[in-house]
């Protein structure tokens, strides 16, 4: 038995959330190309008959000019004491001071760092292998694994490539969990992932979804959903005109719900406004939550 703990580690947009989605078989993160997507440090669980790998998917690291930003920084640094850290970069884009800004950062760890070249499905063959000659010389990576987490490109061999450097022999969670965090969660980011997609750069990415109740019955889910604003200029982008875009980002998120969960959902998304929007826990005070019934 192997098992072990896996940090995701690399700039906003490398494809962490897409890579454990993609490991995992499931979608468990939310992704989109507006930077800091991912706000929260969430586990993601891999198992064969003989292996368990925690992976934990992270906010990309960046240097933060808001406060968002450097409690989203936090969050990373607190989640590498881990067994071994997977630095992702976009084989795409040259490695560039951001870059160095994130390796500076994870070489503190002193742990095996494995450097992972994701998006190699748009270079040739001889373009990767330059690649890794190239990133050889930056710094003594304990492995570099080429992958594409879209297409799932050699996403076993990275798999095999990790197993050298775990040493438990434990399973830290059944054999049917595939992440610590709650159906409700799942549900909230899914809203927020489409709330992304659809209003693209004219909403900040501060905007925060909660589920404010969810219950079973008739074997359909009824769910709602508020979604967190601190302006009301925000608030009327999300509304559309008419209603037309909180209408696109329910049918949306309820479409992928209904796929998720294999039955009827019935959902309804609001848009409220909290000014100095802060956390959760401002939101649960005053107004309310009911958890999954």
């Amino acid at each position: 038995m192997k098992s072990g703990f896996v940090s995701l580690i690399g700039r906003p947009n490398a494809g962490k959330s897409t890579l454990m989605n993609s490991i995992v078989g499931q979608k468990i993160a939310i992704t989109s190309n507006k930077p800091q997507t991912t706000r929260n440090v969430i586990q993601g669980v891999y198992n064969e008959e003989d292996t368990q790998i925690v992976f934990v998917d992270t906010p990309g690291i960046h240097k933060p000019n808001h406060k968002l930003g450097t409690y989203l920084n936090k969050q990373v640094y607190g989640a590498m004491d881990t067994d071994v850290l997977l630095f992702l970069v976009d084989a795409k884009e040259p490695f560039g001071r951001g870059d160095t800004f994130v390796l500076e950062k994870i070489k503190e760890a002193k742990k095996p760092i494995i450097l992972v070249l994701n998006k190699i499905d748009t270079l040739t063959t001889e373009e990767v292998y330059a690649l890794i000659n190239q990133y050889k010389d930056i710094y003594p990576f304990s492995d570099i694994v080429p992958v594409s987490a879209l297409k799932k490109k050699n996403i076993k061999e990275l798999i095999e490539t990790i197993k050298k450097y775990l040493t438990d022999d434990i399973c830290y969670y059944d054999k049917e969990t595939i992440t610590n965090k709650p159906v409700t969660f799942l549900v909230s980011e899914i809203v927020r992932e489409k709330a992304f997609i659809l209003t693209k750069e004219e909403v900040p990415h501060s905007l925060t979804c909660i589920v404010d109740s969810m219950r079973r019955k008739n074997n359909a889910y009824f769910i709602q959903v508020s979604i967190i604003v601190d302006r009301e200029s925000l608030k009327r982008i999300l509304i559309g005109k008419g209603g037309s875009m909180i209408k696109k980002i329910g049918t949306l998120a309820r479409e992928e719900l209904e796929t998720y969960f294999g039955k009827k959902v019935y959902l309804e998304t609001f848009v409220k406004v909290i000014p100095k929007w802060r956390d959760k826990e401002k939101y649960l005070q005053e107004f309310g939550f009911n958890d999954f019934e």
